[in-house]
């Protein structure tokens, strides 16, 4: 994917790992960086630093769970800021509960987000790439879109649709010349996470590592960018020994609890 004198989209940009892209992108060179989510005054804030380094910011508030809203402003986008050259998909959101406590509000919440936004995002956006023949669209997945995680069941079903969305979107862009990539980060020390009981044993990364990774996986063209050392034992160990792995998160799990 090139970066340089580039016009892209990044979802969930207001913190976290959307915003740590966001950040990177500017300072790889990217002319300019539309940013979405829900909280204008912090986007607001992301755009100053993104315009430190010398690159256009566009503060684009949205809700990615209203269908109608996301595809008008996705036509708007491309028509006054596009053509736009990549997509990078960050928006999400995590609740932890033992499945059979879980709220079905919480789980329609991390569904319509994570999943239906995304998709809701990607279909007007790469319509007009595949239109263009150029472009590149970043799903955002998880180690947990490879391997499950107790207390965890939705968001974890999220992720694992995600990256099979992907898969999917990657062979029916090919021969529009429009690349699909999915970014599995590990454990990322972010504020989304700071209320959820850890795993034992994992070391947290920071959203600038993650950030990194994937230019830097962009930059080598890899379809899957595993982030860290962690993720990617992990994903190994779990197509060599499924059920040592399977072991393993159960022990490092946290005790159940009842949110």
């Amino acid at each position: 994917m090139k970066i340089r004198e580039q016009t892209l989209l990044i979802t969930g940009a207001s913190r976290g790992i959307g915003k740590e892209i966001a950040l990177e992108l500017a300072r790889q060179g990217a002319t300019c960086l539309i940013l979405v989510a829900r909280d204008r005054d912090r986007l607001t804030q992301v755009a100053e630093e993104i315009r430190s380094f010398g690159a256009r910011a566009i503060v684009l508030p949205l809700d990615l769970t209203k269908p109608v809203d996301v595809t008008i402003a996705m036509a708007q986008a491309w028509q006054h800021y596009g053509p736009i050259h990549g997509l990078i998909n960050c928006a999400g959101i995590a609740y932890q509960s033992s499945f059979l406590d879980a709220r079905l509000c919480d789980m329609e919440r991390e569904i319509s987000t994570n999943l239906v936004g995304l998709y809701t995002v990607t279909k007007p956006l790469a319509k007009r790439m595949a239109a263009r023949k150029e472009g590149t669209i970043v799903n955002v997945s998880s180690l947990m879109g490879k391997v499950a995680a107790p207390s965890m069941a939705t968001y974890s079903a999220t992720k694992f649709a995600i990256l099979g969305f992907t898969q999917a979107l990657r062979q029916e862009m090919r021969p529009h010349e429009v690349k699909v990539v999915a970014l599995l980060p590990s454990l990322t020390e972010t504020d989304m996470v700071q209320d959820l009981d850890r795993f034992r044993w994992m070391l947290p990364m920071t959203p600038q590592q993650v950030a990194k990774a994937m230019v830097a996986g962009l930059k080598r063209r890899n379809p899957e960018i595993v982030v860290g050392w962690q993720g990617r034992i992990t994903v190994w160990c779990d197509r060599i020994l499924p059920g040592l792995v399977d072991r393993m998160i159960q022990w490092a799990a946290p005790v159940a609890n009842s949110r």
